[in-house]
């Protein structure tokens, strides 16, 4: 049996106050809403086709196939009495209008209870709606599962919504017929559900939750008729007066007062006319209660893979499913989130009052119910969801003087059950958080674990103060350790993992004071500093007031150049002498009033030497006068520059004054292609220069004797020229002077015993 089904209806006519919860007449609620998300021109055409399962003869399984369905974007299986669940599985495949394909199986949640609006005419027990996009094909099974003998719920049906187009922006691409036609390999079994007829009503004859409905094809005209007052629990669960009370007094003169204001500021939410909400399927009026202590959190339509340019259509088909399908008198959220952060207005009533809700069963009054779409079971929600989250929930409980951290007390409608186990009975009062998830108050995996792990960030956020505040970057200072050191004003840059919308100003402190105040969206701030060192941190107010303040840094103004206490000098060196490369060294020190970071040498050539190093060795060109730079800084940036010239000159062996006995000796491997060598005993040479230092050089083999050197007439050292291996060039012997003048350099022969002789090669001294 398939059934279509749309509900026009006007609203109440009066004011009603029944058991602290008043009611009011067309009350609307108005909003700012978000950049890019622009208002409806018209509610959208919202519809719900309505399908019996084929149920099997022995009443375990039940299933349908529709090829060609009405169009539709939502569905879910529902059935007559909202106190019984489904113990095993639903799953449900469609065809996607836009490629031909068909879905692979997907679960439709059944953690949900009809009830959590009982009290309303026509309430049906339902699976969690699932968003399955454009689609023109179904097929659902469900199964009993491991409960098999206790069979499936009465009444079991498909029930697919198509959420219409709004403001002539959202694509069209449905087809427009339909056939039935049940899945294969199932028994014959009854061909209706087992229900009664009026249940699915085809007649004029009132429907279960009131109303009436025409033939199918026939047109809807006409005002159903307002249902007789429930004698049904209230609206969560709660009992109902008790007989013999004095009947609800209607009160038409009564006015809604005027929304509070709350110690939060309110985000950006989209009206029920912004996502073009069908209004007239509300057949009656909002109710309220006298205040919000709590919010809880949801998950809902069981699929992260949507586009949020579709949320609207997400938000009219949840609409549309909870009157239509669930029975209930609206959307049951009071708001509506989806993973890019957008909020929307969930049941009318007035976003800035406390409407009461169909959220959570047997705690719905004093409460709030914030749904964000998508499925948490396994994956995160999104940070923009989370904040908008966290945004909306601190707005609605600072309307009623309500911290969204802490808890509170609640009092339970219904006898119930949690996630983990906890039991409720009505009238009992219970404590809650102040943000809450499904879970916590109904036996449900909603919110999903993941988004329930995020409970205590979104809490953090919405409540305050400003979490993981932390320095980053000291822009105009350099960090050595822990320290900063600058000669100048800084950018002290921070950041926090609070979102910054939670954040009403950051102060940067200097010493304890405050020297910038910045709003909540900036992450930096300049100071200027005096000499001397400084602690840097940075103050964080949250919307609630509260403030946190991160670690300190430590800044140190230094504007004093670093000194050069000994000048840079030059020295000859042992190595290996070439022309082209004669080996000396490069002498140093500077200092620092505060710390010395680095040496640098500009030219000849670039190095970096740490603040320790106070030599480094070097090679210069001979016959070239050669200027060595060095600069040196401290941490701050202060810098000195120092430096040193030099011309390396090589003075040949045949340019020495003999004595005693030489021989010349020819071979490429000696400087100018020649050397001395003398194995008689006190044969000397003698060269005469002006310089400051000096290197005898020498060719060293495993027969090499020794020799005696005089400086300026006095015997300095005895150098022996023995080496197990042949080498060339070879500086042997060196000695400096603090400034340059003239000087002599005497080779004595020792004389060896068994090697006397020794080779020669010159002279190199710097001037």
């Amino acid at each position: 049996m398939r059934a279509k089904r749309r509900i026009w209806a006007t609203a109440a006519v009066a004011t009603t106050a029944v058991a602290g919860v008043l009611v009011f007449e067309g009350v609307t609620g108005t909003s700012e809403v978000p950049d890019g998300i622009g208002a409806a021109s018209g509610p959208a055409r919202t519809e719900v086709h309505h399908d019996a399962l084929k149920v099997s003869k022995d009443g375990a399984t039940a299933s349908l196939r529709r090829d060609r369905a009405e169009p539709f974007s939502m569905l879910g299986v529902t059935w007559t009495d909202p106190s019984v669940r489904v113990t095993g599985t639903v799953e449900a495949r469609t065809r996607s209008v836009r490629t031909g394909d068909w879905s692979a199986w997907l679960p439709v949640d059944t953690e949900i209870d009809g009830r959590t609006e009982a009290g309303q005419p026509g309430v049906r027990g339902t699976t969690e709606p699932r968003w399955v996009g454009p689609s023109d094909g179904v097929e659902v099974r469900v199964s009993a599962g491991r409960n098999a003998s206790a069979g499936l719920p009465a009444g079991l049906r498909l029930d697919t919504v198509d959420p219409g187009k709004a403001s002539g922006t959202e694509p069209a691409a449905y087809a427009a017929d339909a056939t039935d036609e049940p899945s294969a390999g199932l028994t014959d079994g009854p061909s209706e559900p087992a229900e009664s007829p009026a249940a699915e009503p085809t007649t004029d004859e009132p429907a279960p939750d009131g109303t009436t409905e025409p033939a199918p094809g026939e047109p809807v005209t006409g005002t159903p008729v307002d249902p007789a007052p429930s004698t049904d629990p209230g609206d969560d669960g709660s009992p109902s007066a008790p007989a013999g009370s004095p009947a609800p007094t209607a009160t038409p003169t009564a006015t809604l007062p005027p929304p509070l204001p709350s110690t939060a500021p309110k985000p950006p939410i989209v009206t029920r006319a912004g996502w073009g909400a069908d209004e007239s399927l509300n057949d009656e009026s909002p109710e309220y209660t006298d205040t919000v202590k709590a919010v809880f959190v949801h998950h809902t339509a069981q699929t992260n893979a949507y586009s949020c340019a579709d949320s609207a259509a997400i938000v009219r088909g949840l609409h549309a499913y909870h009157v239509q399908s669930n029975g209930w008198k609206d959307l049951g959220y009071n708001f509506v989130v989806d993973k890019c952060g957008t909020v929307f207005e969930g049941r009318k009533g007035g976003v800035d009052r406390a409407v009461l809700g169909a959220h959570t069963y047997g705690f719905n009054r004093e409460t709030a119910g914030i749904a964000v779409i998508g499925m948490y079971t396994d994956s995160a929600a999104a940070t923009a969801a989370t904040t908008a989250v966290a945004r909306i929930a601190a707005w609605k409980l600072g309307q009623y003087g309500v911290s969204p951290s802490g808890s509170t007390t609640l009092t339970a409608g219904a006898n119930g059950t949690n996630y983990v186990g906890k039991t409720f009975t009505a009238g009992t009062a219970y404590t809650f958080g102040r943000i809450s998830g499904h879970r916590d108050g109904f036996n449900t995996q909603c919110p999903g674990s993941k988004l329930y792990a995020q409970l205590p960030t979104i809490r953090g956020h919405a409540a305050g103060p400003v979490a993981g505040l932390t320095v980053t970057s000291v822009t105009g200072a350099a960090l050595s350790g822990s320290t900063y050191y600058t000669t100048a004003d800084v950018t002290v840059g921070w950041s926090a993992t609070t979102p910054s919308v939670f954040v009403k100003a950051y102060e940067l402190l200097v010493d304890g004071k405050a020297v910038a105040t910045t709003a909540g969206g900036s992450s930096s701030a300049k100071a200027t500093l005096a000499v001397g060192r400084h602690t840097v941190q940075v103050r964080a107010t949250h919307l609630s007031g509260k403030t946190s303040l991160s670690a300190a840094a430590t800044v140190v103004a230094d504007r004093t150049a670093p000194v050069f206490s000994t000048k840079p000098g030059l020295s000859l060196r042992t190595g290996t002498v070439n022309t082209a490369a004669v080996p000396l060294t490069l002498k140093w020190k500077a200092t620092d009033a505060v710390q010395l970071r680095d040496v640098r040498l500009t030219a000849p050539v670039a190095r970096t030497y740490g603040p320790t190093t106070v030599s480094a060795s070097h090679t210069a060109k001979s016959g070239t006068a050669t200027t060595w730079r060095t600069t040196a800084y401290d941490r701050a940036g202060n810098s000195a520059a120092a430096s040193v010239a030099g011309t390396p000159v090589i003075l040949q062996e045949s340019s020495a004054k003999r004595s005693g006995t030489w021989t010349t000796k020819s071979s490429s491997n000696y400087l100018g292609g020649a050397s001395y060598a003398s194995g008689t005993k006190n044969a000397s040479l003698t060269w005469t220069f002006t310089g400051r230092s000096v290197a005898w050089v020498v060719s060293r083999a495993s027969t090499s004797g020794q020799a005696h050197i005089y400086v300026d007439g006095v015997r300095t050292a005895t150098v022996d020229l023995k080496s197990s291996a042949t080498a060339y060039r070879q500086a042997i012997w060196t000695t400096s002077w603090p400034a340059s003048a003239k000087h002599t350099v005497k080779i004595v022969v020792a004389g060896t015993k068994g090697r006397p002789t020794l080779t020669t090669d010159g002279l190199v001294y710097l001037g």
